[in-house]
């Protein structure tokens, strides 16, 4: 039996029922693996190995391609869906599928922003078995940071690796020159020389500016408000932690015992 639009798209934004987090829990396993092949295919390996890391980073493309298509026609070809954040991240993923072809040696730099994709599932109210709204909190504090800096790490990697191979041999030491310039430490040991590697760093520092101490002074936030809660669960919703004083549950109003 065919599944209606309406049931197609039901399933692949849902997270409740069993086949809604079957679905997303599968997309989001390709993504974490596809993102795991990305990084590393940035150390060498062996010739066949390689191979079979791109015929299975081509597969997890093509199925990306098929979910994103069928995301827009379960919702009807909606504008508003076509310009909201997570179809602009999931149509950069899937880029190079249609330009692949071409010889356009940037398009592999978007790749990179398919780890983008998981944020699709950490901005839900109730993440998979984090029914705690704090330790939803904390977790989409802590994957943004993650996330920002993945894709930082990769595109510089990917613009300085070929220029610049003694300084960004690997995925990882562009994740430390990201982390290092972001949080405006600054050692010195790792610098960029293209000049496409230079204004990507500005843009590190300035997004580590902006970005990182908001996301932090959140995190702290949280956790000095979770140290002034004390465990009462509510019968209603099942949230662990209230006010010392509440005498109802912040987020569905029951009456606390």
């Amino acid at each position: 039996m065919l599944l209606s639009r309406e049931k197609i798209n039901f399933y692949l934004k849902d997270l409740d029922t069993p086949a809604g987090k079957i679905i997303n829990l599968a997309i989001a396993g390709l993504v974490l693996i596809s993102s795991g092949i990305f990084v590393v295919q940035t150390y060498t390996l062996r010739a066949d190995f390689n191979e079979y890391l791109n015929i299975v980073d081509k597969i997890i493309l093509v199925i990306f391609v098929f979910e994103y298509g069928l995301r827009l026609w379960s919702n009807n070809f909606n504008i508003r869906d076509l310009l909201s954040f997570y179809s602009i991240i999931d149509l950069l993923a899937i880029l190079p599928f249609f330009l692949g072809a071409t010889d356009i040696s940037y398009i592999r730099l978007l790749r990179w922003f398919r780890i983008l994709r998981l944020i699709r599932f950490v901005d839900s109210k109730y993440m998979f078995g984090i029914s705690n709204e704090d330790g939803a909190i904390f977790a989409r504090i802590l994957f943004t940071l993650f996330a920002i800096i993945f894709v930082f790490s990769g595109l510089i990697y990917q613009v300085e690796h070929p220029v610049n191979p003694t300084s960004f041999r690997t995925f990882l030491d562009a994740f430390y020159f990201s982390v290092v310039t972001m949080t405006t430490v600054g050692f010195g040991d790792v610098t960029p020389i293209s000049q496409p590697g230079r204004l990507l760093t500005v843009f590190m520092i300035l997004t580590g500016i902006a970005l990182v101490p908001w996301q932090i002074g959140d995190l702290i936030k949280r956790l000095v408000k979770s140290t002034t809660q004390i465990e009462t669960i509510c019968t209603g919703c099942g949230l662990a932690f209230h006010d010392a004083d509440a005498q109802f549950c912040k987020r569905c109003g029951t009456k606390l015992g």
